[in-house]
């Protein structure tokens, strides 16, 4: 019997509690989806609190997955990855954990054990090296209006000298300084590139993330906008940085938080860049997504229909209610209605009741409601500084001809005329060369970021704070 995942966004984070010796370490386990393998590693380590986690997917080169929340109590582990919809329960019993893992509302059975071959991790030869030609320096800030601390990196071309600066602003998901996924670390190969060419950067660990503090799980991206702003003051107080000259890159979701800062401070922004980043409502672009990636990777027409058309159902109940019980009401009401319709809707093994609350635990936080319902163009209509927005041409999360479109119209008709819009051929959504453009790709590539982005970037910013 067929099986219909509703997904909503891609995006591929710490919190522990209880703690048992006989849990630490690495556990392996394999999944079997539609007759294909892949391999699984939770690495778990004790910690203050009890344990964190990490998950590695060897088959997708995908290393170092960090986890939202990992415990284990009474022989139970449970872990879960909350951007990417994924969890693990199982039972301690012996030398292994039998239980069930499941993502997006699919469940499998998978048992995790100490045994199994050491996988190597993959190559990434565009990550630099230590010593690095210019100064690293750990450091961190305040945003005091949150009442949170930051942890970051500040790279300098040199110790002495007043430099032009940019704050790295990351995608969707809990991410850390480097926006580390999938084995790939792009803002350390960004930052680094342009660090070399005389260019200071700072990147941070979201918060609740890394060395970060804060609650990632309540924050929306006007919040993350105020860590941006906290990032600029930083900035602003060091001697070595040139106030008049600091701008904000923002990749993904972060291109929808560049241009709220950009509006709301704009005698403290001097440029921003758009990596893949929004134009269109976030419901259109998880509409345009699923239907871009259910394609791509084969899906069934039919599936994707009826996919989309609950999603689309979803999106405009999540629009028009405002109360919180009402808008939980109604679209629990509608899961029971089209699962009675379509009752392959629940995968084998799990209550209907159970799925359906899984799915309201992922599309009713706050990041979720705000990401659907806000509209960018009311930020970049206010933008005044020079814009750069850069798209591949094979990204399939964030389509580039629609939102470069949009984008480009909207700063020019609010009177802004530095815009540049362009589609790089043949790159996908983390601007890698790829073949497909689907997400199950990035791992598999060697390239982090391409050189032709990464140059794109550099001569755009200098031309800017020259």
């Amino acid at each position: 019997m067929k099986k219909i995942t509703i997904t909503l966004l891609l995006a591929l984070l710490t919190s522990i509690a209880g703690f048992s010796q006989e849990v630490e370490g690495a556990w392996n386990g394999e999944l079997n989806v539609a007759g294909q393998k892949l391999r699984l590693v939770f690495n778990i380590e004790k910690s203050d609190a009890g344990i964190s986690a990490t998950m590695d997917s060897p088959d997708q080169n995908a290393y170092g997955i960090p986890v939202s929340e990992a415990t284990f109590e009474d022989s139970k582990l449970f872990i879960s990855i909350t951007p990417a919809g994924i969890k693990f329960e199982g039972t301690l019993a012996g030398d292994s954990i039998s239980g069930t893992f499941s993502q997006m509302g699919s469940s499998f059975p998978m048992t995790l054990s100490k045994n199994a071959q050491k996988v190597e991790k993959p190559k990434r030869p565009q990550e630099p090296d230590k010593p690095y030609p210019y100064v690293s320096e750990n450091i961190t800030f305040e945003n005091t209006e949150a009442g949170i601390h930051l942890s970051g990196t500040l790279t300098l071309p040199d110790a002495k000298g007043k430099y032009p600066a940019v704050v790295l602003i990351s995608g969707s998901g809990q991410q850390n300084r480097d926006e580390e996924l999938m084995g790939h670390k792009p803002f350390l190969v960004l930052a680094d590139h342009l660090t070399r060419n005389g260019i200071a950067v700072l990147r941070f660990d979201d918060r609740g993330a890394g060395e970060s503090g804060g609650d990632f799980s309540k924050a929306t991206s006007f919040d993350f906008a105020t860590d941006v702003k906290a990032a600029i003051d930083y900035l602003k107080s060091r001697k070595e940085i040139d106030p008049a000259t600091i701008g904000l890159m923002g990749h993904s979701e972060g291109g929808i938080v560049a241009p709220v800062v950009a509006s709301q401070h704009p005698d403290e922004v001097g440029y921003i860049v758009l990596l893949a980043g929004p134009g269109l409502p976030g419901s259109e672009i998880v509409m345009m997504q699923q239907q871009l990636i259910g394609k791509a990777s084969g899906m069934p027409e039919d599936d994707l229909e009826l996919a989309v058309g609950m999603n689309k159902q979803i999106f405009d109940l999540i629009d028009e209610i405002d109360n919180s019980e009402e808008l939980q009401k109604k679209v629990r009401d509608l899961f029971q209605k089209k699962i009675k319709q379509n009752p392959e809707m629940v995968p084998e093994g799990m209550e209907a009741g159970q799925f359906i609350d899984m799915q309201l635990s992922l599309l009713l936080t706050p990041w979720m409601k705000n990401f659907l319902t806000y509209d960018p163009v009311l930020a970049l209509k206010k933008v005044r500084c020079p814009v750069l927005a850069l798209n591949g041409e094979k990204d399939l999360q964030v389509p580039p001809k629609e939102n470069l479109e949009i984008i480009r119209e909207t700063l020019e008709n609010a009177g802004n005329n530095n815009v540049s819009t362009i589609e790089l051929k043949g790159l996908n959504h983390l601007f890698q060369e790829c073949e497909t453009g689907l997400p199950s790709e990035y791992g598999q590539i060697e390239q982090t970021m391409s050189p032709i982005a990464l140059n794109t970037i550099l001569k755009w910013v200098e031309k800017q704070v020259e």
